[in-house]
């Protein structure tokens, strides 16, 4: 069914319902509008929530609990879902509020162009219709004329007492009225004929056109109504599975609680390592009271042979200092924190010096790290000596060494702390790899800081006679000495001129070229006290390297 053969005469009822077809999408766009300035407040407010209770942390504050966990988790996933309600705003806003208000515009554009149309077609029949009509009229009057002269001239035709001259001028007049009404009866066929043609055109082809177009358009209007409507729900659609995920985030850290785990957690973080305190004996203040036999008190056995009492039962002041752990603290419990946290219960402070010695050990690779790149970056520099002057990289290397050693310092001081702590005894051959093994002995020999290169057609010098060590020092001097708690420090460096087997107990295997630190000079006897990067310390003999000593801690070296 068309609306061009079937609504042909309803012209005006299309105008208006053109019209309301408009001012449905327009209020259909307004809904979308309108929801989606619903998903953005919604958007906005969740993710304003997810901020007000999930503030930034601190590492020291982040959480360790699993249902701390769990809710920050479900809290992220809270944000992710705030994400995807903002992702359909803004497909609304693109793919449906937009596209609805463009297609807005063209349909009022096209219905206006439609209308004018049909409009100009009917003033352009009224117009034919007038012409018609007015042909119509005149040939009425003129046939009207023309019957009042043919009465005229039959009256005075058949009056005896009319003149010739009256006779012939109602017969001359007669015939000019005759005459008019024939052209006018011409002209009224012929603009009766115009019309009907128009008319034909007007209801059977111009306005069945015009009314199709329109029809077409609001046929469109309601197929684009339909596509919104699947966009709509399409928009939606699309972000289903992510939402699905976050609500599966959200379960799997819901089941993530674990009541056990958190109560470790507990037990973990307040646990002191203190023994529970023992029984309080008896003492008795009346021993010193003369008794008789008649009395029927009960005396206080006295400790036969000279037993002294179980010190587990004797009220001493230790004992008393672990009561502030069912009451009041003591003011040492209030004292500042200590370097070695001995201010701290035993098993706290295991775990802070644990995590000292962790984080030294982080700082300690990245100077190691650094190290290896600058001493690359020298090694490139000597092989490419336009790239830049390998000289101006030793401060810089010094620098770094001086930093390792420290943090190594640091660290070898920390697990003695924790040895004592665990009541193990700390060694120095518990820490420091043995000499049979390496872990930085590539192929080729080592250059002085650290890079390695292999250089074949190096000439090799004879090494000169080695002293004894027999003659300066004893196998158990060496031993003694290596048995010290702390590490000496780092007072220089050099560099090995000749490889050196190190066969006698107390000496230091070294390669030619190779770097040690300098932790002891030569007292005379020929000897100097060097240690390697991987730890391993020992005697070399000071003819055999060349020293570089340090005057102060900005890296200026002398050279012996």
């Amino acid at each position: 069914m068309t609306w061009g053969t079937e609504l042909w005469d309803q012209f005006e009822n299309l105008d208006k319902h053109t019209q309301w077809g408009i001012d449905f999408l327009e209020r259909y766009s307004k809904f979308v509008k309108e929801r989606l300035e619903i998903e953005q407040t919604y958007a906005k407010q969740l993710r304003n929530l997810v901020k007000k209770y999930c503030p930034k942390r601190s590492k020291d504050d982040e959480p360790r609990f699993s249902s701390c966990v769990s809710f920050y988790s479900i809290l992220n996933e809270l944000n992710d879902y705030a994400g995807q309600r903002e992702v359909v705003a803004e497909e609304m806003g693109h793919k449906v509020y937009g596209e609805l208000m463009r297609y807005s515009q063209d349909l009022k554009s096209e219905r206006k162009q439609h209308l004018q149309e049909g409009r100009k077609a009917q003033q352009y029949l009224d117009q034919c219709w007038k012409q018609m009509d007015n042909s119509k009229k005149k040939f009425e009057r003129e046939c009207k004329e023309a019957e009042k002269s043919q009465i005229n001239y039959d009256r005075l035709d058949n009056d005896i007492n009319a003149t010739k001259s009256e006779v012939e001028k109602a017969k001359s007049q007669l015939y000019l009225r005759t005459h008019s009404a024939d052209e006018s009866k011409n002209e009224y066929a012929a603009q009766l004929q115009n019309f009907n043609g128009e008319q034909w055109k007007h209801f059977n082809v111009a306005i069945p056109q015009i009314f199709k177009n329109l029809q077409d358009m609001d046929e469109r209007r309601t197929v684009k109504l339909g596509e919104t409507y699947r966009s709509f729900a399409d928009v939606e659609r699309r972000v289903v599975p992510i939402i699905s995920k976050c609500l599966e985030g959200m379960v799997t850290a819901a089941k993530a609680v674990d009541q056990r785990k958190d109560s470790a957690i507990v037990v973990e973080s307040f646990k002191s390592g203190f023994e529970p305190p023992g029984d309080y004996p008896f003492e008795d203040y009346s021993q010193n009271l003369s008794r008789t036999g008649s009395d029927n008190t009960i005396s206080t056995p006295k400790n036969e042979g000279g037993v002294k009492p179980d010190p587990k039962h004797s009220i001493s002041k230790t004992a008393k200092n672990k009561l502030w752990l069912f009451g009041k603290k003591p003011k040492s419990a209030l004292a500042p924190s200590l370097e070695d946290f001995s201010h701290l219960p035993p098993e706290q402070r295991r775990k802070r010096l644990q995590a000292r010695i962790d984080e030294l050990s982080k700082e300690l690779q990245k100077e190691v790290d650094q190290r290896d790149a600058l001493n690359k970056m020298k090694d490139v520099y000597e092989k490419n000596p336009q790239m830049g002057d390998p000289q101006s990289l030793q401060p810089k290397i010094s620098e770094t060494m001086c930093n390792m050693e420290k943090l190594r310092s640091e660290i070898h001081k920390n697990e003695n702390w924790l040895s004592e702590v665990e009541g193990k005894v700390s060694s120095r051959g518990d820490r420091r790899p043995s000499a049979d093994v390496n872990h930085h002995a590539p192929h080729g020999r080592e250059s002085p800081e650290g890079s390695y290169t292999d250089v074949p057609n190096q000439e090799h010098r004879s090494p000169p006679h080695q002293p004894d060590p027999r003659q300066a020092h004893q196998p158990d001097e060496f031993d003694d000495e290596f048995d010290d708690d702390d590490p000496l420090p780092v007072i220089g460096h050099c560099k090995a001129l000749y490889s050196f087997n190190g066969q006698n107990e107390g000496t230091l295997l070294m390669k030619e070229n190779e770097v040690l630190y300098i932790i002891e000079e030569d007292k005379g006897d020929g000897w100097t006290r060097a240690r390697k990067q991987s730890g391993e310390e020992g005697y070399v003999p000071t003819s055999y390297v060349e020293i570089a000593m340090e005057k102060n801690s900005k890296g200026a070296v002398t050279y012996i």
